[in-house]
């Protein structure tokens, strides 16, 4: 191989088109972080800054350097520029000389510029028009009315290809952001660039064949030979190439291979794939699996069960959003930190929403290894959307490229159309009068994503939208739970209490979601001491959810007390979140097969603000994230109290039996013990099965005296689970709460650091935190009980010494947070 690539990666000169400012930048990056770290525009995270910074979206900015250029690149057959992931509408200039323009972020562009280049220094310019300007001329020019989302603060970005969430959402910050957020650089190429691989996958009797498919580029015909090397065999094909575009294949056969499986059910194999050729080289990892969509009829509806190498599999997850709003800092390092957490929350998948963006390779790659499936929503959101043919071929090109690069993926689970764009169209009035004419409107752009999945990813299963009932069905996702995917809203908006989750059966539910206040570590990176009252105006400015506060208050009123203090507001709002997300995931997994998948909103933030996530801007675990560790456990043993009925449930996701050993106890709230029984059940693999039930008004003791605690101990196939759950039989603020004397002590053993925590009285849902000390536990959010210490391994994420964790480390509990 002789391959020649210039890279283009590194300091770039940022102007302001029109105005003085001159600062440097990085590439791949985004101009408002060039600004920020030169020190023009306040941080826009703290306090109300993003109120200061609306002009830079307003504005138009060119990224310029020099390069140099070999002779060895000038005598290829073909010099292209590579570019992906432009952020919008730029237009690339060599030697003053323009030579492309582009206007949609998710396509991929290879621009041949060999004549425009010349030996020794060359100068290259990118300049970028304002994309709120540019969506604002595409909306005086559409035949039918498009709203925009009602969450953009900047209108009409639904015409433009760029990520919906960028203008706002009602957890993000707006911030127009313009650059290049992948890898730039200029590739010299004599007889065949590689445009795309991806494989095509068959088995029987256990004997796999895999079909390696390169897409291979010609700037002239000739020959050319191509390598495939797959688990260690090589194969090389002696292509005649055509110029232009070619296909070229190889297949391998490998009997008895290792699967890729989703994590908690075997491991995510990978096998390593090279394809080459003289001028260029591609490697990948593949893994062998089938992923099926089983819509089969069932319970009086149609379900939705993602079937992995034959096995049905409960998917257990949460949404992701661009993981922050500076693309700047969407690194390898911070995806492989969120999605690490999402794995040790035994997380099985990952919902990339359509408001966002397709992510970069090292996403998926990172989900490979981890065996999290991807539901991949492409990127429309919340809605409406134009069906011009213009708007159709923009649409076309970016998933043709989309679709390739992401197909052979084994993590990549399913193309969805979109995210609530059916739903969109009982939102706005004019699609509310003419019906028929935007659903016609719909379905024409729909169709044309199902066609292009059908040809460029043919092995997965397209979704129409999420929520919908499936291919063809445009029903309400929102109250219909009979069939295919729901969004379930009626707590979070609707007020409802947490009971109300009982109250729908979901077959998948793909969104829902209940909100924090940010823990007192983040509010302090963005706010004063003024500012700490959930009502002051930047507690305000970063809750964007109309009455988001409002709802968090007034859940409080149902189940909690007033806490005392700002620090207690904030813990007790956290605690809630998880509590509510918890009561329905624990509920929907013991309906099993019935409703198969429970995704939450959200994971992550993508700045410090009250929202969904269950970890915070900077990577802080919530309490709902360890909870979700605890309730998205394989084997799980769970209460569900319906009115005066107390049930107990187990559920079993291993592909193997399971023993459940369970001690169910009532205790006060001094931690004396009223009763106890024991029992055992053998729960036979992907079930759930109820295994005890009591009626409240058979027990003998007033039920705002106690609470019930279960310790159980589950075995089987190789598995040991202890598991522990406390429930409480009648609203928190009912119970007279012990103050709890709680102590916590710091331990160091094997080079491991922990918390030892322990109590003279119950100490309920306590929280331990290390404010300035990065790091998580591998548990929290316990129930402590009199003479039971519980030990809390600290998993750091800095260099820290156990006297520095001791100092850092501070713990809350219910009982010390309410006025009595």
């Amino acid at each position: 191989m002789n391959i020649v690539k210039l890279d283009l990666n590194g300091e770039w000169l940022l102007s302001q088109v029109d105005g003085e400012l001159r600062v440097p930048a990085n590439l791949p990056g985004d101009n408002h972080s060039a600004l920020f770290n030169a020190g023009e525009i306040p941080d826009p995270y703290y306090r109300d800054n993003e109120l200061e910074v609306g002009w830079v979206g307003e504005a138009e900015w060119e990224y310029s350097r020099r390069f140099d250029v070999s002779k060895d690149l000038l005598e290829r057959e073909s010099v292209f520029l590579n570019l992906s992931m432009v952020d919008t509408f730029a237009e690339i200039a060599l030697n003053d000389v323009s030579v492309f323009s582009c206007g949609n972020m998710f396509q991929r562009h290879r621009v041949e510029i060999k004549k425009f280049l010349k030996p020794g220094e060359n100068d290259i310019s990118i300049r970028f028009r304002s994309a709120a300007k540019v969506a604002l001329e595409e909306s005086k020019k559409q035949p039918l009315f498009v709203s925009h989302s009602s969450n953009n603060t900047v209108p009409h970005c639904n015409l433009i290809r760029k990520p919906q969430c960028h203008p706002g959402w009602d957890w993000g910050i707006t911030l127009m952001v313009s650059g290049i957020y992948d890898d730039i650089h200029i590739q010299g190429v004599d007889s065949a660039a590689i445009e795309y691989v991806y494989t095509e996958q068959s088995s029987r009797d256990n004997v796999w064949k895999v079909k390696v498919i390169a897409e291979i580029t010609a700037p002239v015909a000739g020959d050319s030979d191509v390598k495939f090397v797959f688990n260690g065999e090589r194969r090389v094909v002696a292509a005649t190439l055509k110029e232009g575009l070619n296909i070229v294949s190889a297949l391998f056969e490998i009997d008895s291979p290792e699967l890729w499986w989703p994590a908690g059910y075997g491991d995510p194999k990978l096998y390593d794939l090279t394809v080459s050729t003289h001028d260029d080289f591609v490697s990948k990892k593949i893994g062998l699996r089938t992923v099926e969509v089983v819509r089969e009829k069932s319970f009086g509806g149609v379900g939705m069960t993602f079937r992995v190498n034959g096995i049905d599999v409960f998917c257990k997850g949460a949404n992701w959003i661009p993981s922050d709003a500076f693309p700047e800092r969407q690194t390898p390092e911070n995806y492989e930190d969120l999605l690490e957490s999402a794995k040790l929350a035994n997380m099985n998948m990952i919902r990339i929403w359509g408001g966002g963006q397709y992510e970069k390779e090292c996403f998926y790659d990172l989900c490979d290894e981890k065996g999290l499936l991807v539901w991949q929503d492409m990127m429309f959101a919340c809605a409406l959307y134009p069906s011009s043919d213009e708007f159709i071929e923009n649409v076309t090109l970016e998933l043709k490229h989309q679709l390739k690069r992401l197909r052979s993926h084994p993590c990549l689970a399913i193309w969805c159309g979109d995210n609530e764009v059916i739903g969109a169209l009982k939102s706005y009035p004019e699609s509310i009068k003419e019906p028929e004419l935007y659903l016609d409107n719909y379905k024409h752009l729909n169709e044309a994503l199902a066609k292009a999945v059908a040809e460029h990813s043919p092995e997965h299963v397209f979704w129409p939208s999420s929520p919908c009932g499936g291919p063809g069905i445009y029903n309400d996702g929102w109250h219909d739970d009979s069939q295919g995917d729901m969004h379930y809203w009626n707590v979070w908006h609707g007020s409802q209490s947490f009971e109300a989750y009982y109250d729908v059966i979901p077959r998948f539910c793909s969104e829902f979601g209940f909100q924090s206040l940010p823990s007192r570590e983040v509010f302090d990176t963005f706010a004063l001491p003024d500012d700490r009252n959930v009502f002051s105006p930047v507690m305000e400015h970063h809750q964007k959810c109309n009455k988001g506060n409002v709802n968090i208050i007034s859940m409080f009123a149902k189940y909690f007390r007033m806490p005392e203090g700002f620090d207690n507001f904030l813990y007790l709002s956290l605690v809630q979140q998880g509590l509510a997300i918890k009561t329905a995931v624990e509920y929907w997994r013991t309906l099993r097969p019935r409703c198969m998948g429970t995704i939450y909103w959200q994971l992550n933030d993508n700045w410090p603000v009250a929202s969904w996530s269950s970890i915070e801007y900077g990577g802080n675990w919530k309490p709902l994230h360890y909870m979700a560790k605890r309730f998205f456990s394989p084997a799980l043993v769970s209460a569900v109290q319906r009115g005066e009925i107390l049930e107990i449930w187990s559920v079993n996701d291993r592909r193997h039996a399971l023993t459940f050993n369970v001690s169910f106890s009532i205790l006060d709230f001094n931690g004396a013990k009223i009763s106890n029984k024991v029992f055992s059940a053998e729960i036979p693999p992907g079930s759930s099965a109820k295994l005890a039930e009591y009626a409240l008004k058979d027990f003998n003791f007033p039920l705002d005296e106690v609470f019930a605690q279960i310790e159980t101990v589950v075995v089987g196939g190789g598995d040991s689970f202890e598991l522990s759950e406390t429930h409480f039989f009648v609203p928190y603020k009912s119970c007279g709460l012990p103050d709890a004397d709680v102590k916590l002590e710091t331990k160091e053993r094997d080079d491991a650091l922990f918390v030892e925590l322990s109590a003279d009285k119950p100490a309920f849902l306590a929280v331990c935190e290390t404010p300035g000390v990065k790091g998580i536990f591998d548990d929290n959010c316990v129930t402590l009980l009199p003479n039971t210490p519980k030990r809390l391994r600290f998993l750091p994420k800095q260099s820290v010494t156990r006297q520095e964790l001791e100092n850092a480390a501070t713990i809350t509990h219910l009982g010390g947070t309410m006025r009595q």
